[in-house]
């Protein structure tokens, strides 16, 4: 779009570089601004201080063992349904990317005052805070991993499953507030998985179709034309990683990978 400045505020992984690859082709990205991980120690207190050690434990072993399994194992189906959607995971060029330490740094604020844009782009960082999301006067919009507002937080295609949730089960496009997940939905999408299709392949399904969406919602944001949809008389509950005996009572007695 000529004239008009796209931010992507990013954590770091492969998703964030199919995202840029795919809005830069079409858009042109003014920049991206990659937030560091969050370290480890303080992530697992905050949970724990949540949820509990025994949920937390689970959480990380599933994430040790089976989340690792089946990375392995699923290579062969991510290749398949990257290539069935022209997703590119290539590294993104240095000129483009700024490294923060934290999407809500005091850096990340004085950036986005000087770049100005027209939109922000947020892809897989921590929660955004009200200082940043007023930083600017630009929408900040965000692709979700589930149909919210039943299935906030993570693996909401997983989730879904689990719950035979056959029509919830998919990808939202929604503007950004200060809640987890919480914003005006703009667009909406069901996606079908196949037999062959496990935890790890749920979410580049997700990612696949949610791109297609952004990028109706980029075209009709600067043609003047986006809105947000009528909000559904859904539940609203957040949702975390599944424990790893969670996870093997699902497989075993629902047939959910």
């Amino acid at each position: 779009m000529k004239g008009k400045k796209i931010v992507i505020l990013a954590g770091k992984g492969d998703s964030s570089k199919i995202v840029f690859n795919a809005l830069d082709s079409q858009f042109g990205i003014e920049k991206i601004i990659v937030e560091d991980k969050e370290n480890t120690k303080k992530f697992i207190k905050r949970r724990i201080k949540r949820l509990g050690i025994f949920t937390v434990v689970g959480q990380i072993l599933f994430q040790l063992i089976i989340g690792k399994f089946l990375g392995s194992t699923s290579k062969k189906r991510r290749n398949e349904i990257m290539k069935a959607n022209n997703m590119n995971a290539s590294e993104i060029p240095n000129d483009k990317t700024i490294n923060v330490s934290s999407v809500n740094s005091k850096k990340t604020i004085e950036l986005l005052k000087e770049i100005n844009p027209d939109l922000i782009i947020i892809n897989g960082t921590r929660i955004i805070s009200e200082k940043v999301l007023s930083a600017v006067e630009c929408p900040f919009i965000n692709t979700h991993a589930g149909i919210t507002p039943k299935y906030r937080g993570v693996h909401g295609a997983y989730w879904a499953l689990v719950n035979n949730d056959a029509e919830n089960n998919g990808v939202t496009v929604h503007f950004v507030d200060k809640g987890i997940d919480t914003g005006s939905v703009i667009y909406q999408e069901n996606i079908t998985v196949t037999k062959q299709d496990d935890f790890s392949t749920y979410p580049l399904i997700q990612l696949a179709s949610g791109i297609k969406l952004l990028t109706k919602a980029i075209e009709n944001f600067f043609n003047g034309t986006l809105s947000s949809q009528k909000e559904r008389n859904l539940e609203s509950i957040l949702w975390y990683h599944p424990t790893i005996w969670g996870y093997l009572y699902h497989r075993i007695f629902k047939g959910v990978k």
